[in-house]
C-alpha cells in the first residue's frame, strides 16, 4: 500500500553490496538525493557470509536504513555449473544481514530480489502473485530459491515483529559497475563484451547461446536505484513490487542494437544447442506505476551509455 515514509537525510545509511551493479547505483542516488551518512563495506573488510563478523558490524554502525544488495550472481552458464555457490552464499548473506538488521531495529529495510524467481511458465506479463505458482527455470533454481527464501523473510519479519521492511523484483539490470566476466556474466553484459571485443579484432562472426528468441524486459540500474528510494519513502506492503518498464525484446534484436553500437558489422551466429532460459519474461509493473513512478532511461540510450562505460572502464571490469 502507499504510504508516505519521511527518511532522515543524515541518518546512518547501509547499503550492502554497494561496488556491484545495484548498490552502485544505489549509492549514487542517495548521494544526489542528500543522504551524508553512507556506510559501506567491501567484501574484504565485512564477509556477509560470516555471521559473527555481520552481528559485530550492525552492532558497531547501527544503522537506521539498509538496502540488500550484496548477491552471487551470474548468467545461465555460472547457475547451471556451480548452483550450490549460488544457494549457500546467497541463502547465509540474506540470514545474516536480515537477522542482524532484526537485532539491532532497522526501521526500513529494502531486500533485493530477482525476476527469476517467477515460474517458468508464468502468465505474462507476470504478476506478483505468480510467485510460487508454478516450476522454475531449470538453469537458475538454485538462485530463484535462495531469493524466494529472503523475500519470505522479510514477510515474515513484518508478520512477527511490525517492521515495516519491504522487498523488490528487478527485471533484467544493466548498467555501469556490472559484470563483465565471460564465464559469469549476465546477457547484457555479455554481448556487450563478445560485440565490442569482436569489433575491435575485426572478427567476422559472434556466436551467441540459443536461439536468440527468448524475449526480455532491460532495466537500466540508475532508474532501479531511483526506483528503490522512491518505493521506500512511499510503499509498505508485505507483497513483493515489481520494477521494469513494461517493453521487452528478443535477445536477437538487443543483440543488433549493441552490434551497431560497437561498430560490429560482421555476422551473427546463434548455438540453437544451448539454452534460451526462461521464453519471456516481461514483469506487469502495475503495482509500482500506482505509486506513481515510472522508468525514465530508454534502451536505446542506456545501452550506449553503458558501452560508453565498459570502453573506458574495460581493463578494470569483473
Amino acid at each position: 500500500m502507499t504510504r508516505a515514509f519521511e527518511l532522515d537525510r543524515a541518518a546512518a545509511f547501509y547499503v550492502a553490496g554497494h561496488c556491484g551493479l545495484v548498490g552502485s547505483a544505489m549509492m549514487r542516488r542517495l548521494r544526489s538525493a542528500g543522504f551524508t551518512e553512507l556506510i559501506t563495506r567491501t567484501s574484504t573488510e565485512l564477509d556477509l557470509r560470516d555471521r559473527d563478523a555481520v552481528f559485530d558490524f550492525f552492532a558497531q554502525a547501527a544503522p537506521r536504513y539498509v538496502v540488500v544488495a550484496a548477491a552471487t550472481v551470474g548468467g545461465i552458464g555460472a547457475n547451471s555449473a556451480r548452483p550450490v555457490g549460488f544457494l549457500s552464499d546467497n541463502l547465509r548473506i540474506q540470514v545474516n544481514v536480515l537477522d542482524a538488521a532484526r537485532e539491532t531495529g532497522v526501521a526500513r529495510l529494502l531486500f533485493l530480489g530477482s525476476s527469476c524467481i517467477y515460474p517458468k511458465f508464468a502468465p505474462q506479463p507476470i504478476r506478483e502473485d505468480a510467485l510460487l505458482t508454478g516450476p522454475l527455470e531449470p538453469t537458475n533454481e538454485a538462485y530463484a530459491v535462495a531469493k524466494i527464501a529472503g523475500i519470505v523473510q522479510v514477510q515474515a519479519v513484518r508478520h512477527q515483529f511490525g517492521l515495516p521492511w519491504i522487498s523488490v523484483m528487478p527485471t533484467n539490470l544493466y548498467g555501469p559497475n556490472d559484470n563483465y566476466s565471460p564465464d559469469r556474466s549476465h546477457v547484457l553484459p555479455a554481448l556487450i563484451r563478445r560485440y565490442d571485443e569482436a569489433a575491435a579484432s575485426a572478427t567476422p562472426s559472434v556466436t551467441n547461446w540459443g536461439t536468440g528468441s527468448a524475449r526480455r524486459e532491460f532495466l537500466h540500474a540508475d532508474d532501479l536505484a531511483d526506483a528503490c528510494l522512491h518505493l521506500l519513502e512511499h510503499y509498505d506492503g508485505p507483497e513483493p513490487v515489481n520494477v521494469g518498464t513494461g517493453r521487452d525484446v528478443t535477445i536477437a534484436e538487443v543483440a543488433a542494437q549493441i552490434a551497431s553500437i560497437v561498430g560490429f558489422d560482421g555476422e551473427t551466429r546463434w548455438d540453437s544447442s544451448m539454452p534460451d532460459g526462461t521464453p519471456r519474461k516481461l514483469l506487469d509493473i502495475s503495482k509500482l506505476t500506482a505509486t506513481g513512478w515510472t522508468s525514465r532511461i530508454d534502451l536505446a540510450d542506456g545501452l550506449a551509455q553503458t558501452v560508453a562505460w565498459y570502453r573506458e572502464h574495460a581493463h578494470a571490469s569483473r
